[in-house]
């Protein structure tokens, strides 16, 4: 994984927000929202949901894409 995180705009059940994550990990965000026919915005809206609240977004985001890249999806 190359280069710093970078700050991505989303929008979260109307209200704007944004995360840092590195590029392959937004990269992989992308991927595995296309591949449920989803949203960018509405994956995380998912991601935020299910993640309390002791786990920052960012944190929750790449925890998920971990999860899913070791589940093959």
């Amino acid at each position: 994984m190359t280069g710093r995180p970078r700050k991505h705009s989303l929008t979260l059940r109307g209200h704007r927000t944004s995360v840092s994550l590195e590029a392959a990990f937004w990269q992989e965000l992308q991927r595995l929202a296309a591949a449920r026919d989803l949203s960018v915005n509405e994956l995380v809206a998912e991601i935020d949901t299910g993640r309390g609240v002791s786990s920052g977004l960012a944190a929750a985001i790449r925890l998920y894409i971990l999860e899913a890249v070791k589940a093959g999806r």
